[in-house]
């Protein structure tokens, strides 16, 4: 008996010393249900499969991973998974973790679907592919002292459960240099104490440490068990940029034109006679939006500063008529993970982008709603009273498509190409339809926009802001200028605020306005965009009709319920409405029509620093004043 004792509490020191640091287990899943946005019409029928993303984060040495006792390889070679990437995971020292990833195709990978997991040191594990209750929303990093590397980080967390959800620490998992970016370390747990309401929203904002610019884990502590997501660590700021601006970025009066329409951003990387001009990039600063490649010439303290992201695929959906296959997308980006330099990927078509979904650090899509290519079916829309249009497609589409782009990126930031003015979508672009002005209207290129920023996008890409195009439609200057200079204004609470509801009013049965709202630790920004607007037969524009009486209902999230100062603003100032509070948030009544940008605030600082952001905009475009001669001669 004394024998079988001691051998017993060998195997016990055994499996408290060894097995238990060796062995690696599955310790938290994320699951990022797939989606298709109902009110697209598309030419060729959906693939009604709905899958999900998946991450799985495993701590300790496991390798050579298989589900349902298939290889990642097998999973992808049969259409059921998009893109995985387990072809580059390494085993991970004990104490340490790793995440797998991989977007499923087929609805065997779907909601409501299960499956296991196995692998050389990880023991069978059966994963629920299960629609959250509890999840990270957003995940936004900022730097205190605009620096590259943030030192604040701001969570949205989601409770949908019928139960309160208490918050209790957050856990940063780190690798010790960026090319180790799948090896992950612990590093010090933070103690918080936030509760999430059921049915409702949180947030947890922190000062920390200055951060690598690399992935991470982050590990959530909840009274509900952990929560948790992967993504790169990047200093958000919201960049405006524009297309087709490297053939004129050498000359001063088409700069200061950018500067004055508070443009920050172009798609260009290396311009000789601007990049390599110290003094004329330093006056006319662009941050820069391309491939970015060799990585040594621009990962570098130099350049971080003045990089927006990498994109260099163009639309890998389309890829010239072929598409290119996530899985070739994950290879082609793969050579950046090592770097600290965030990716992007321009998507063009809900219909499928939901396989495409995690591939970049910073996805944004192009999509466009009058007189230029599309991926949807334009006469297909019921929207105009019976009248199917060929020259134009519902502005509000613009929101449905950032609403399904964020959800299944979360809680990855995202962007939006808007669109501009172009010269160059001839009478065949757009179906025709028989429509003389080939861009947007100025009120037609302001709704797409602010459809987009009520979905809480964090960058906005104007196509394309080419001299030619500009001097062609130059009715549109003032408005993309007052829609940046609005940016600026409310650039905090979009940064530091997550998508809090959307809702779509009728009247008679008929568009009357979407109200949706973004939620900040200190304001909520509450948008109301006019879907009221017809399709005018003669001149084939959308036109809004004058303002109207309305009372619009917003929800506020617990911590902002009653606040104390509710008020619109715009471009101009901010103006004092009628408002009051009920159990649900604020009542607004107003007479509007077009659209509307009201702020429910938690303090009178709230007023006064959108006011000094106005007026610092204001001086931006005072200091770089628009040179319309000098524009026609460089036109000439």
């Amino acid at each position: 008996m004394g024998e079988l004792r001691r051998h017993l509490s060998i195997l016990l020191l055994l499996a408290w010393f060894g097995a238990e640091v060796s062995a690696a287990e599955l310790v938290g899943t994320a699951v990022i249900p797939h989606r298709i946005e109902s009110s697209m019409r598309y030419r060729r029928a959906r693939d009604t499969n709905l899958a999900a993303r998946v991450q799985l984060f495993v701590r300790g040495p496991a390798s050579a991973p298989r589900f349902d006792g298939r290889t990642p390889a097998d999973l992808l070679a049969t259409n059921e998974w998009a893109w995985h990437d387990l072809g580059t995971a390494v085993p991970v020292p004990a104490g340490a973790l790793t995440v797998w990833n991989f977007n499923g195709r087929s609805s065997r990978w779907g909601v409501g679907r299960t499956f296991t997991v196995e692998g050389e040191d990880l023991a069978t594990t059966r994963v629920d592919i299960a629609n959250p209750e509890r999840w990270i929303s957003a995940a936004t990093f900022l730097s205190s002292d605009d620096s590259v590397s943030p030192d604040t980080v701001l969570l949205h967390l989601a409770n949908e459960s019928g139960q309160p959800l208490h918050v209790t620490s957050l856990r940063f998992w780190l690798p010790r240099t960026g090319t180790q970016w799948q090896v992950l370390w612990p590093q010090e747990s933070l103690a918080i104490a936030t509760l999430v309401p059921p049915g409702d929203k949180g947030f947890v904002k922190l000062r920390v440490p200055k951060l690598p610019l690399t992935y991470a884990a982050l590990e959530v502590g909840t009274s509900a068990g952990p929560l948790w997501t992967q993504l790169r660590i990047k200093r958000e700021s919201f960049d405006i940029s524009g297309g087709w601006v490297n053939e004129t970025a050498t000359q001063e009066p088409y700069l200061k034109l950018l500067r004055h329409l508070h443009v920050n951003a172009g798609q260009i990387d290396r311009v000789p006679g601007y990049t390599d001009t110290p003094t004329l990039y330093a006056r006319y600063p662009l941050k820069l939006f391309n491939r970015l490649w060799p990585l040594e010439q621009w990962d570098t303290d130099e350049w971080l500063p003045r990089i927006h992201a990498v994109e260099f695929l163009g639309e890998p959906q389309f890829g010239g008529g072929k598409p290119v296959a996530p899985q070739e997308v994950f290879e082609k980006l793969l050579p950046y993970r090592v770097s600290r330099l965030p990716t992007s990927v321009t998507l063009s078509e809900e219909r499928t982008w939901r396989w495409y979904a995690g591939l970049s650090d910073y996805p944004h899509f192009d999509a466009y709603r009058v007189v230029a290519p599309a991926a949807d079916a334009w006469s297909d829309y019921d929207r105009w009273g019976g009248r199917r249009i060929r020259w134009g497609a519902p502005l509000e589409t613009i929101g449905d498509m950032c609403r399904s782009l964020r959800d299944l990126n979360r809680p990855m930031p995202c962007a939006y190409w808007s669109q501009g003015p172009h010269d160059g979508w001839e009478s065949g672009w757009g179906g025709g339809g028989g429509r003389s002005r080939r861009s947007p209207t100025p009120d037609e290129l302001r709704s797409q926009a602010m459809h987009a920023l009520s979905a809480r996008i964090t960058s906005l890409y104007w196509f394309n802001l080419s001299l030619k195009s500009l001097l062609k439609f130059p009715d549109t200057w003032e408005p993309i200028a007052r829609i940046g200079r609005e940016i600026r204004m409310l650039e905090p609470f979009l940064l530091e605020g997550d998508a809090y509801r959307f809702e779509r009013c009728t009247r008679d049965g008929a568009p009357d306005w979407d109200l949706a709202s973004i939620v900040a630790p200190e304001a909520a920004v509450l948008f109301a965009n006019d879907t009221a607007y017809t399709a005018d037969e003669k001149e084939k524009v959308f036109q809004f009709g004058p303002p109207r009486a309305v009372e619009f209902e917003f929800a506020l999230p617990h911590w902002m319920r009653a606040p104390k100062d509710v008020f619109r603003v715009d471009a101009d100032g901010i103006h004092d409405v009628m408002w009051r509070a009920n159990d649900r948030g604020v009542v607004i009544s107003d007479q509007r029509s077009r659209d509307a940008i009201y702020i429910a605030s938690r303090s009178s600082a709230v007023r006064a620093g959108l006011e000094e952001r106005r007026r610092r905009a204001l001086a931006v475009e005072a200091a770089h004043p628009v040179e319309r001669e000098a524009l026609e001669r460089l036109r000439r």
